[in-house]
């Protein structure tokens, strides 16, 4: 096996442990983790929405699995659905005050949980591995 293969193994691996954990932690304010990221992306946007097509390509899911993922969010209360100003065609989603309430409480396990897992790596690693993250992703 080449190295190049080891590394992406290894990544992965450890993306699926960290995710695990993640999951498991955030269910306790009945949310995945792929939820949150989702509410993250509606609260950084103005007006706190966003086109489900601008959704899905900054979470990177599909525009389908966007709309999967919002139904039970809506049921919820979670996020809303809301009529485009500009385009009566394309429906915009937006965080709604429940989501915005459930997301501060659900960050707040996030970062206690970030410090946690990554807690035992000097700052400077930390630093390390995500400069070499952010360099891999920006070659897409």
């Amino acid at each position: 096996m080449s190295v190049h293969s080891d590394a992406l193994l290894t990544i992965n691996a450890l993306n699926s442990q960290l995710t695990k954990q993640l999951e498991r932690r955030l269910s306790l304010h009945g949310l995945s983790f792929t939820e949150l990221q989702v509410m993250q992306q509606l609260a950084r946007a103005p007006q706190m929405s966003l086109r489900r097509i601008d959704l899905a390509e900054q979470t990177g899911l599909s525009a389908s699995g966007v709309t999967r993922l919002l139904l039970p969010m809506e049921k919820l209360h979670l996020v809303e659905r809301e009529a485009n100003p500009r385009d009566a065609r394309v429906s915009l989603v937006r965080l709604s005050a429940a989501g915005q309430q459930r997301l501060a409480e659900a960050e707040a396990t996030f970062h206690q949980s970030a410090d946690e897992l990554l807690g035992t790596l000097p700052e400077s690693d930390i630093a390390t591995l995500t400069s070499l993250c952010q360099r891999l992703l920006e070659r897409k």
